[in-house]
């Protein structure tokens, strides 16, 4: 781990809110700094901070929550546990910032971020009362409900790298559990944001 590179997007003087963003393996807190900024003109009321993860990635530049190098099936969720308790500690830490609970907090996580974002609704304490997941998916099959959270997973329909039948399954298994989700397929997207998803994204923290 090394000194903390979080970018502080917006701080309004009255904090009404807080969202945190989380970037994928292999980037920086930088990478979504601009949805971060476009999130902030639509919630002007809210904190807006795009969240480093702690250790350099293994695979080149970059930074990651937990190794992708040699991942499976199985002990993808061993990784995310490890560092499950970090990631916690984050977001505690900009709610102090930000002098918010949960219930004013939204995770916004990309990919790995998002991995971690849906993971840690599965653990206690409650963090946040909305998880944004853009091309994410959960490490294994959803088990917990979340009454008090409200899921929006977007995906691309073209996306190699995270495939999109996890946001559907994931999304199935969240309502059947009976939680608040809604699921959104672009059409011809990878892996990667793009102004319909900033839009969707956008669009679902104003309401």
């Amino acid at each position: 781990m090394s000194e903390d590179k979080s970018i502080v997007v917006a701080r309004p003087a009255v904090v009404a809110g807080l969202v945190l963003l989380f970037h994928g393996v292999g980037a920086t807190a930088s990478d979504l700094a601009p949805l971060g900024g476009l999130i902030a003109k639509a919630m002007p009321h809210a904190m807006v901070v795009s969240v480093e993860a702690p250790f350099a990635s293994d695979i080149g530049a970059g930074r990651q929550w937990f190794s992708v190098r040699g991942v499976t099936e199985e002990n993808r969720p061993g990784r995310i546990a490890q560092v499950m308790p970090a990631f916690q500690q984050a977001v505690l830490h900009w709610q102090g910032e930000a002098g918010v609970s949960a219930e004013a907090t939204t995770l916004v996580g990309f990919s790995q971020g998002a991995i971690m974002s849906l993971e840690s609704t599965q653990c206690e304490p409650v963090l946040a009362r909305r998880v944004v997941s853009l091309a994410g998916r959960f490490a294994a099959e959803v088990k917990r409900p979340r009454d008090a959270t409200v899921f929006h997973m977007i995906h691309g329909d073209s996306d190699a790298v995270v495939p999109t039948e996890n946001s559907k399954r994931a999304a199935a298994q969240l309502k059947q559990l009976g939680a608040q989700v809604t699921l959104d397929i672009v059409p011809s997207l990878g892996h990667g944001i793009d102004m319909r998803v900033v839009e969707l994204v956008t669009g679902y923290l104003k309401q």
